[in-house]
């Protein structure tokens, strides 16, 4: 069990508002090798309870105790990410990125479906004909919103290269798959649900998006990549270079690997913890072990109410 004295507890502003917050709060726990790579990551969102968290603890420890399998490729293509801002901040973004694939949310309470609209026809200036467009909805569509949605989101994107968990059942993911002519990939029907494999049992979705610590680590998702059968896309879940690290390594040591994956989200981050941050050059991340900066660690260090508050969660999630 990691002790309390292990535990890194970081505040770090994010560029701009994504999934409700402005703040990531993250732990880093140190491996028991004071000389080598030895961090893992541990950053369960805060509404998640003791049970959801663990999973995300089995990854650390993962990381910071363990060596990871071996890669087969020593890059990583990766997406831009793209929140739901307006038209001319998402093409700033994508520019400013530098990738060759953009990954727009979408289906942001409060907004309407033109206003994503918008901003996928900004992501396709931006990106040129030849870059690739994939929308994530978070399950926030019914059925029949999913499917009139994606079929305007294509034409406004000059094409999809899939739409990401349009709706939440994965009996309904099913249901629109076959009703769309767009790839659909599942997310949460995989990390969040019960049976990751009822997604491959009701051919629900044509692609498997699995993040490394909701899913408990590089080798929990390599079986489960290898069990459900889906070309697989690597994404993060807003970490740090040491959680990206992480993922990076599940993506090398995947047997293939068809898409750009979903790990260039330092970018969406004010600050970070390594010493060489993980951002993508030409659209891609090299694969290995972040090296973390100590003096990063302490600039960024969130103040002693937050530490005490994940303290008690690493003492709930151990018990």
């Amino acid at each position: 069990m990691a002790e309390t004295r292990d535990l890194q507890v970081l505040s770090i502003p994010l560029r701009t508002r994504f999934r409700g917050i402005t703040v990531r709060e993250v732990a880093l726990l140190r491996g028991p090798d004071p000389a080598g790579a030895g961090w893992g990551e541990w950053s369960p969102f805060l509404e998640y309870d003791a049970t959801v968290a663990a999973p995300w603890l089995a990854c650390a420890r993962e990381a910071a105790e363990e060596d990871w399998p071996a890669p087969v490729r020593a890059s990583i293509p990766v997406n831009v990410t793209v929140p739901a801002v307006g038209p001319e901040q998402a093409h700033a973004i994508v520019l400013r990125g530098g990738c060759r694939t953009a990954k727009v949310k979408v289906a942001e309470p409060g907004q309407s479906l033109g206003e994503a609209e918008e901003r996928l026809e900004a992501v396709r200036d931006a990106l040129g004909p030849d870059g690739r467009i994939r929308v994530d909805a978070n399950g926030l569509w019914d059925v029949d919103e999913a499917v009139a949605a994606i079929g305007a989101l294509d034409r406004a994107a000059g094409g999809l290269e899939y739409a990401e968990q349009p709706v939440a059942a994965v009996e309904d993911l099913a249901v629109v798959r076959r009703r769309v002519a767009v790839p659909i990939a599942a997310d949460e029907s995989i990390r969040r649900a019960a049976d990751p494999y009822r997604v491959r049992d009701l051919e629900a979705a044509d692609v498997a998006v699995l993040k490394v610590q909701p899913l408990g680590g590089v080798r929990a998702c390599l079986r489960i990549a290898e069990d459900i059968g889906l070309p697989v896309v690597v994404s993060s879940a807003l970490e740090t270079s040491v959680g990206i690290a992480a993922g990076l390594a599940l993506a090398a040591a995947l047997p293939e690997l068809p898409y750009a994956c979903g790990l260039a989200t330092v970018q969406l981050l004010t600050d970070d913890v390594a010493l060489a941050p993980l951002v993508p050059v030409d659209g891609l991340l090299p694969v290995g072990a972040a090296a973390v900066d100590e003096a990063a660690v302490t600039r960024l260090a969130a103040p002693p109410d937050r530490v005490a508050h994940w303290q008690a969660r690493l003492a709930e999630v151990d018990r």
